[in-house]
């Protein structure tokens, strides 16, 4: 390893000229191919089975995330001019080629299942806009009388209205972001508009960690920059160390555009890890240099570099080697993202070693060495004596009063063994920004007046078709619903294809609240659905139920997407799982909800399981190095403390 060095270094202005060129060709790719990936099904695994059974589900009942904009008028909704908005909103949205004219609800498209004299019929709310009080008065009544309507598309104080745009997960881009946001503000004045859902979350990550990339990297490297000065006191020194990590961040992010793999949210930090770990190679060789030069004060250029490299390269080396390592074991993670940071961090760092032990020396070759400052004498050795005498009565005392550091240590375990079973792993994209966000607030306007803006997909699915017309299924759904709403204020609302057939059931006995349930007869059910079909739009009965009533769709709304959330709602869903077993019926997950909380699972145990792998790696390497098993056994201790009092 020195040999080669050192014949590389016999040309170290071609060194950095092609160091320098292949970081302009690196710089140039990522301008073309840089991209940030915020589809958050992008960040899972495709092939888990929980994936592509979602994925599955998600076809039967298309399934898709919404983006809601939510208007309020503080005097009331019922009025010409908030209800021409929303009419105006919704054709506009319907017109918009991202989004299919079928997947825009709003209070002016939603289907009104009212009872007639012939039977049933399914009528819209409102066509033209009501002008006259006595429309308007009308309309109110008809929202108020229907349970499916009002408070999910209008507010029970009747002050806010929803307007809900499925996308799929092809159709969202930057730029239909912004053309969402800039539509909506179009409509505001007197009323208010707010843009909320898991689309828009993803968006405005899209749009912020860019954003925050660019001021965090600067502020980053100016701190590193006034660090590293007051460590070398040299200017030059301080700038090729720089120059280090600068080189091994755009070589990992070139690598990175150019094999075509998008920036996750994760790797937004891997500048600040380059940054940070890089750095710590160029100061251990300058103070090597230091102390050399200290010691031979007439030394040329090649004497000085050859003795740092003789001395230097096997520390940076192996520093750089289990560092790396740490990084490369987070391929055992299912999740893309962090088999992805993993492996470009653990390139970077190793960049950040060849250029150390390479662009370093050659700079040191072609401008010189530093020129050290000369301090008198005696002010100089005072303050090394002082540090040196601290270092060695801390030493000392350690020594001395080892009993006592074991028994620290031993506390400092148990608490953090104790701290780490109550870890958990936020699934909440929506909690990662500031509290006081626009998109946080906005969101949490729009939870206090509705159902919830996260999601979370039952699928039942039954051993025959026509399952779901059978009157005990969907007892039992409804009775899950009831109970899961009843018991979690965090889950605002429910829908599935009970809410429908208490709806028909009711206004075919005129409206009368003895009959706002499940019919007890399955002949009847099917005449309620036949109807239905007939005289609605079935589509969105599909999204209930599937066309044989195999299988429904029972969909709850959380006021919040993070992991405790769906966890506590899920665990009362499981209740009742052995009541449809009974019944034949089975019970699985689908939807962005629950795909996200999967998804924090498999971190958990990726996290796990990398952590051992880099721990026997790095106690392989040690035992290596040192050639003894019990000084890598050692050596892993520090490491595994560390470990412990992160993770409580």
């Amino acid at each position: 390893m020195e040999k080669l060095l050192k014949r590389v270094l016999e040309y170290p202005k071609t060194v950095l000229v092609v160091i320098l060129l292949i970081s302009v060709a690196f710089t140039a790719i990522m301008k073309k191919n840089t991209r940030m990936e915020t589809n958050l099904d992008k960040y899972m695994p495709e092939q888990h089975p929980a994936f592509v059974y979602s994925n599955q589900a998600e076809e039967w009942f298309d399934i898709k995330d919404g983006i809601i904009i939510a208007i309020e008028n503080k005097d009331g909704i019922y009025n010409s001019g908030t209800l021409q908005k929303v009419k105006d909103l919704t054709k506009k949205l319907q017109k918009m080629k991202e989004i299919e004219k079928t997947d825009v609800t709003s209070l002016y498209t939603a289907d009104n299942i009212v009872g007639t004299e012939d039977g049933m019929d399914v009528k819209a709310f409102f066509k033209r806009v009501p002008k006259d009080s006595a429309k308007l008065a009308d309309l109110r009544e008809k929202v108020r009388s229907n349970e499916m309507v009002f408070g999910r598309i209008v507010s029970t104080d009747e002050t806010v209205t929803v307007i809900i745009a499925r996308i799929g997960d092809d159709v969202f881009s930057q730029d239909f972001y912004h053309r969402i946001l800039d539509i909506s503000k179009e409509y505001e004045g007197p009323e208010k508009v707010y843009v909320a859902g898991r689309p828009i979350v993803e968006g405005t990550m899209a749009y912020l960690g860019p954003r925050d990339m660019k001021r965090m990297v600067p502020i980053v490297l100016l701190v590193i920059l006034l660090v590293l000065y007051l460590v070398l006191r040299n200017v030059k020194s301080t700038l090729f160390t720089l120059f280090v990590v600068v080189f091994s961040t755009i070589w990992a992010f070139g690598l990175m555009a150019a094999v075509n793999i998008p920036i996750y949210a994760v790797s937004t930090m891997l500048p600040v890890m380059l940054i940070a770990i890089g750095v710590a190679d160029g100061i251990h060789l300058y103070s090597h240099l230091y102390m050399f030069l200290k010691e031979h004060p007439n030394a040329t250029r090649q004497e000085a570099v050859h003795d740092m490299l003789h001395e230097m390269w096997r520390p940076v080396v192996m520093t750089s080697v289990t560092t790396a390592v740490g990084f490369i074991s987070l391929l055992t993670s299912q999740v893309y993202p962090i088999k992805y940071f993993g492996i470009f961090t653990a390139f970077g760092v190793m960049m950040a070693m060849v250029f150390s032990l390479v662009f370093i020396p050659a700079t040191l070759l072609v401008f010189g060495l530093p020129h050290l400052k000369k301090k008198i004498k005696t002010e100089e050795d005072d303050e090394d004596d002082k540090t040196d005498h601290l270092a060695y009565r801390f030493a000392e005392g350690v020594l001395k009063y080892k009993n006592v550091i074991y028994a620290l240590t031993f506390i400092v375990v148990v608490i953090s063994a104790w701290g780490m079973a109550k870890v958990w792993i936020n699934s909440s994209f929506l909690e990662k920004f500031e509290k006081d966000s626009d998109i946080v607030l906005t969101d949490s306007f729009i939870n206090s007046h509705f159902g919830g803006t996260s999601t979370l997909n039952v699928v039942l699915e039954g051993k025959s078709g026509d399952t779901f017309k059978q009157p005990a299924a969907l007892e039992a759904i409804v009775e899950m619903q009831d109970d899961v709403v009843k018991k979690l204020p965090v889950v605002g609302n429910s829908f599935s294809l009970g809410d429908y057939l208490k709806r028909m059931n009711k206004v075919m006995h005129a409206d009368s609240e003895r009959y706002d349930a499940i019919p007890d007869n399955q002949d009847l059910i099917a005449q309620y659905l036949l109807l239905y079909e007939m005289s609605g739009d079935p589509d969105n009965l599909w999204q209930v139920v599937t066309e044989d009533y195999k299988k429904a769709n029972v969909t709850f709304q959380l006021k919040s997407d993070n992991s405790k959330a769906l966890n506590s709602a899920i665990a009362i869903i499981e209740e009742y799982r052995p009541k449809f077993e009974q019944a034949g019926i089975q019970v699985n997950y689908a939807g962005s909800g629950y795909k996200a909380l999967v998804f924090t699972d498999l971190i958990l145990e990726g996290q796990i399981t990398s952590l051992i792998l880099s721990l026997l790696i790095i106690v392989v390497l040690l035992s290596f190095m040192f050639k003894k098993l019990s000084i890598g056994l050692i050596g892993s201790v520090p490491i595994v403390i560390t470990a412990l009092i992160g993770l409580a």
